[in-house]
């Protein structure tokens, strides 16, 4: 078909584009979920200025990406980096870099940082490897105002509670965090809520849930989490999607219909995942009765010839729905390093001790972190086949020591993308990638990133399809990922010729509420 003289006279008037990088002949994937086009991409300060076939003022520096793919920095809705990313020692982010990763969101599961406005700023004056999103943690907010107590809050402590929401909003957080199987998270009611989210909602933001049940009561939990955002009206978004343990198997497929049925019906609901069969929290939370968790408590209740017989008891039933122990391994450990990368079971017969005294060992001795192997394979593959699915890592920064956390926090993206699209076909390579760039940027409401357009900003990950693939294992999860040759953040090469060159050109992203005047 012949060009119009119009558009013809448009496409040779365009005027060269000043760049201070082109990435030549690269396989683009825009981060739409769209075709891959070869083009180059043009770079100047931290803008993307060109994408496709276009001519150069200058000279700028010419990064070859013949056979490499070219795509937006991956975004990781999930990540518990909140203390982490403000240390020296862990500040840079290395095993997210190493991912492709250019901007984590903070906040979530209800836990972290509450005090928004100094959390920022910090970021903004120490610097970081990767942008940083925040979410308000419900859970923290209600321990500061309500304490650690299983009650509601009075009239007066609702008040607070939705004014510490107003504050952490005006500050530029991006919505509000819960996580409901934790203390004192879980102590909300769902009518407080929706009081709180409330406040959400009048700034545009978003409520993200780790939800009450992922196991039997998986489809009740996202009936509560519609519920929120029909009753508070804003975007929901369901945390580390899952059915979670052997019991919840072959729930997976109901949990995706209610929430397809939801979007069709016009709700704005997403949700995001980590693609492995196993999760991570800490033992109390896994197995410990919610009014034991702190370690006093548990001491206390040992203390009374009562109480103990009942949370031993309690104990047992939850060891059992976990193989006796055999699906537990334990992650982090500090009392009993030679124990960490074990499971409770072939721990318990080494030593000659029973599982459950060995759980009440570990937790009077303010307890560990749990690696739990309790999801179908079938069961991920659907999951992140969902168009509403992003990919998300749920972990946070480390730098390689004595611990054997999930290999999730060295690998999910190059797993996503290397593993179940690249060498798998589970999903195509435009899906897997748009579930790290445009989907999340969505989700969040992130302005100018998650794609590949000119105006965006030059947040970039430059592939090599043939060696992008997770290295960590469970058994040795301190492994940085393969394949990523670049990768720019805010525009400054974080990776240059797959080598991390230690700079810290990480933002804080604030969100700008349409509230604000």
């Amino acid at each position: 078909m012949m060009l119009s003289a119009t558009l013809l006279t448009l496409i040779l008037a365009a005027p060269p584009v000043d760049a201070d990088v082109v990435l030549v002949n690269a396989r683009i994937f825009d981060g739409s979920g769209g075709p891959a086009i070869v083009g180059d991409v043009g770079v100047k300060g931290d803008m993307i200025v060109g994408v496709g076939s276009f001519d150069v003022a200058n000279d700028p520096q010419r990064i070859d990406a013949t056979d490499l793919i070219v795509a937006p920095g991956f975004i990781d809705l999930h990540n518990h980096s909140d203390r982490p990313i403000t240390r020296p020692e862990t500040r840079l982010n290395r095993n997210y870099l190493t991912q492709g990763v250019t901007t984590i969101v903070t906040g979530n599961c209800g836990g972290g940082r509450a005090d928004v406005a100094a959390y920022l700023k910090q970021i903004d004056e120490s610097g970081a490897g990767t942008n940083v999103a925040h979410l308000i943690p419900q859970g923290s907010v209600r321990r500061e105002i309500v304490g650690a107590d299983d009650r509601p809050p009075s009239p007066d402590e609702l008040q607070r509670m939705r004014k510490a929401v107003e504050a952490g909003m005006q500050a530029g957080a991006w919505g509000l965090s819960t996580g409901l199987i934790y203390v004192p998270s879980k102590y909300a009611a769902t009518d407080e809520l929706i009081a709180v989210s409330e406040i959400v909602a009048q700034h545009g933001g978003i409520y993200v849930s780790h939800m009450r049940n992922e196991n039997t009561r998986l489809l009740e939990s996202i009936d509560e989490t519609l519920m929120i955002g029909r009753e508070a009206n804003l975007p929901v978004h369901i945390s580390h999607f899952k059915a979670s343990g052997r019991a919840a198997w072959g729930l997976a497929a109901d949990a995706v219909a209610k929430v397809q049925q939801a979007r069709e019906a016009g709700q704005r609901v997403t949700a995001d995942q980590y693609p492995y069969i196993a999760s991570s929290t800490s033992l109390g939370a896994m197995v410990v009765p919610d009014r034991y968790r702190s370690t006093a408590a548990f001491k206390a209740a040992l203390a009374d010839p009562e109480t103990a017989e009942k949370l031993m008891s309690r104990l047992r039933q939850s060891i059992e729905t976990r193989s006796g122990g055999a699906s537990l391994f334990i992650a982090s450990y500090r009392k009993q390093p030679a124990w960490q990368g074990r499971d409770l079971a072939s721990l318990a017969k080494q030593l000659e001790r029973d599982v459950v005294d060995l759980v009440v060992e570990i937790q009077t001795n303010g307890g560990a972190a749990m690696v739990n192997f309790g999801m179908q394979e079938e069961e991920v593959r659907l999951i992140m086949q969902q168009p509403f699915v992003a990919v998300a890592s749920d972990g946070g920064s480390k730098v390689p020591n004595d611990t054997v956390p999930h290999p999730r926090n060295y690998g999910t993206f190059p797993r996503k993308i290397g593993r179940y699209a690249i060498q798998g076909n589970t999903v195509t390579l435009a899906e897997a990638i748009r579930s790290a760039t445009g989907l999340p940027a969505e989700i969040l409401g992130l302005p100018r990133r998650g794609l590949i357009k000119t105006g965006f900003v030059a947040d970039l990950v430059v592939l090599d399809p043939r060696t992008l693939i997770d290295t960590a294992t469970f058994e040795k999860p301190h492994q940085y990922a393969t394949g990523v040759r670049y990768l720019f953040v805010n525009g400054v090469l974080a990776i240059d010729q797959g080598r991390v060159t230690e700079k810290l050109p990480g933002r804080a992203l604030r969100h700008e509420s349409p509230a604000t005047p």
